[in-house]
């Protein structure tokens, strides 16, 4: 593979110093990154993906989950001390976030917004998410996250 091509996301982890691994897909389903993660050893548990939610305030709120886990509503809700929140619709994600669907990063967005990561995230030395752009990834270890973007780490997870 080539060399993977900057997003802002990895422009912003540069600008703080803070150090990441990138993966760069050559499809817009994810699926090539996926397989090379998983093939260095990672575990899919540690993909997470980025959620962007509006809440009965008609605030903004970023939840991150791993991929193949559900988001908790009530408990999302709950963590931001929201009566009820919804998935925003998907035409709305550009203007409010300034990326696309599959390509959504919690780094970089138009606006801050409060962002709950699922407490599974604590399991691993690096959680893996959207470099901003479809097909792009980047590892950032948890406590790096913090110094560019306020997080908090909540239980958000529906169980089965």
């Amino acid at each position: 593979m080539g060399k993977v091509s900057k997003t802002n996301v990895m422009r912003l982890l540069e600008l703080h110093n803070i150090p990441y691994r990138a993966w760069q897909g050559d499809d817009s389903s994810g699926q090539t990154v996926q397989q090379q993660i998983l093939q260095e050893g990672m575990e899919k548990e540690q993909i997470f993906k980025t959620l962007v939610t509006v809440g009965k305030s008609k605030e903004h709120y970023v939840f991150m989950v791993p991929i193949e886990a559900e988001l908790d509503l009530k408990k999302a809700a709950n963590s931001v001390k929201e009566k009820s929140i919804q998935m925003i619709q998907q035409k709305e994600l550009l203007s409010l976030t300034g990326y696309v669907h599959g390509g959504c990063s919690p780094i970089g967005m138009k606006k801050e917004f409060q962002t709950v990561i699922d407490e599974t995230a604590c399991l691993y030395e690096m959680i893996i998410f959207s470099a901003g752009q479809v097909g792009h990834s980047v590892g950032v270890r948890l406590d790096d996250i913090q110094a560019v973007k306020k997080i908090e780490i909540k239980d958000l997870m529906s169980m089965d």
